[in-house]
């Protein structure tokens, strides 16, 4: 049994990262921790860590930003792994989460869902075959609550693919203002936001009288819950470092 603390317990995420633990025997919600303190799910809720004292063996964050430091900060004192489901870090936020890493277990990713995960191993296959022939855009499409722009998991697409070029992409986000011929040297990312969109991602990769398309389309966020939770349950007992989904996938 793997016993959890939900940082964000009462926000969107939360309630659905709950309802999927209270299907399952093997890992439970142990306490919460929230703004919002009313217990709405039979666990207690704090406004703040160090309130908890209830005994657990991972925390999975889905949360805020804002968050970080105190969240890290009860991590390291428990010695407790932390799953960071949170999106909209800044780069010197992103970096204390990597440094973290050497203090605790650290699961760490742009996007939860296994899908995604996959789409971002198979872009990788597809940019190292196509290399030199063919350009590539990424179109990620959201709902109209989404504050960011382009989503982290798009910019966590256009950096797996540049990793894996010999020679490396510039990132355009914005044509309209140009006058010219797109370049060979760029990966166009752009944004779409409407209605209530969950969650959309393609990678086109297109050449001379073809074109190679790959997309994951969620429809729930269901599925960014269970991605958490199969990350919660490999990180219970980890040893020190980061971690992502793909050390999940290749289980």
């Amino acid at each position: 049994m793997t016993n959890i603390i939900l940082s964000g317990c009462n926000g969107k995420m939360g309630r659905v990262i709950t309802d999927c633990v209270s299907k399952r025997d093997d890992c439970k919600i142990v306490a919460g921790v929230d703004l919002n303190t009313e217990s709405l799910f039979g666990y207690p809720v704090y406004d703040s860590f160090d309130r908890i004292s209830e005994k657990a063996d991972v925390i999975i964050d889905f949360s805020h930003p804002s968050v970080l430091d105190n969240l890290l900060t009860f991590a390291k004192a428990n010695s407790l792994p932390l799953v960071l489901a949170t999106t909209g870090f800044s780069a010197s936020q992103t970096e204390l989460i990597k440094q973290s890493a050497k203090d605790i277990p650290l699961f760490f990713t742009f996007n939860m869902s296994l899908g995604i995960n996959l789409l971002v191993a198979l872009s990788k296959k597809a940019a190292s075959v196509l290399e030199g022939s063919f350009d590539i855009e990424i179109i990620e499409k959201h709902h109209n609550q989404k504050i960011d722009a382009p989503s982290g998991t798009a910019i966590m697409l256009a950096e797996a693919i540049n990793k894996t070029l010999d020679e490396k992409m510039m990132y355009e986000y914005d044509r309209h203002s140009k006058r010219e011929k797109r370049p060979a040297n760029e990966i166009g990312i752009h944004s779409i936001r409407g209605g209530n969109i969950v969650g959309e991602h393609e990678v086109l990769f297109a050449g001379h009288d073809e074109v190679i398309s790959l997309s994951h389309r969620a429809t729930s966020k269901e599925v960014f819950a269970v991605g958490a939770l199969k990350a919660a349950l490999f990180m219970n007992g980890k040893t020190n470092g980061i971690y992502d989904m793909n050390d999940v996938i290749s289980l």
